[in-house]
C-alpha cells in the first residue's frame, strides 16, 4: 500500500490514517441507518482513500510513482481508475450517479490540470483544484451527509498526495 521499502514511521502514518478513516466514515454510515452493504462498501472505500492519501505522500510512494520512466500522464490514469463513486452510488441510494460522476470527473480533471501545468505550476495547480473541486462538491453535489467526505478526501489523495512529486523529506 506504501510502496517500496516504506520506514516503519510511513507504514505506521498510512495505517492510522486508514484505520481511522475507515471508523470514521463506517460509523458515519452506520449512525445514519444505511443498509449493512453500504456501510461495508463505504468502509472499503475509505480504507483506500485516507490510507491512500497518507500512503501515496510518503517518499516510498513518491519512488514508485514519480521515479523514472513514469509520466504525469500514467499518474492521471492512475488517478481515473478510482472509481470507487460509482461503487457507492450502486450501493448508497441517496448518491446519485449524476453526482458521483461529478466527483469522479473532478479528480480526473484536476489530474488532467496537474499534469499539463509546468512542474513549477504543477503544487499550486493542484491545491487549487482540490479546495475548489472540495468546494463545489460540499456547497453543490447532493451527497448524503455520512459520504461527505468522499470528494475530499479523494481529491486529496489523487491531487495533492500523488500528482505532486515532493514528499516529506527524509529523517537524517
Amino acid at each position: 500500500m506504501v510502496g517500496p521499502d516504506p520506514s516503519a514511521g510511513e507504514v505506521a502514518a498510512t495505517m492510522a490514517s486508514a484505520v481511522l478513516g475507515t471508523a470514521l466514515a463506517a460509523s458515519a454510515a452506520a449512525t445514519a441507518g444505511l443498509p449493512a452493504l453500504a456501510v461495508a462498501v463505504a468502509a472499503v472505500v475509505a480504507f483506500d482513500f485516507f490510507g491512500g492519501a497518507a500512503a501515496t505522500a510518503t517518499a516510498a510512494a513518491k519512488r514508485r510513482y514519480h521515479g523514472p520512466g513514469t509520466t504525469p500522464w500514467r499518474r492521471v490514469a492512475f488517478a481515473a481508475a478510482h472509481v470507487q463513486p460509482y461503487l457507492l452510488a450502486l450501493c448508497v441510494p441517496a448518491l446519485e450517479w449524476w453526482a458521483a460522476a461529478l466527483i469522479h470527473l473532478l479528480a480526473v480533471a484536476g489530474a488532467c490540470a496537474v499534469a499539463a501545468a509546468p512542474p513549477v505550476l504543477r503544487p499550486p495547480v493542484a491545491f487549487a483544484a482540490a479546495v475548489l473541486g472540495s468546494a463545489a462538491a460540499l456547497l453543490y453535489l447532493p451527497v448524503p451527509e455520512p459520504l461527505g467526505w468522499l470528494a475530499p478526501v479523494m481529491l486529496i489523495k489523487l491531487l495533492l498526495a500523488h500528482m505532486l512529486p515532493r514528499a516529506a523529506p527524509s529523517e537524517e
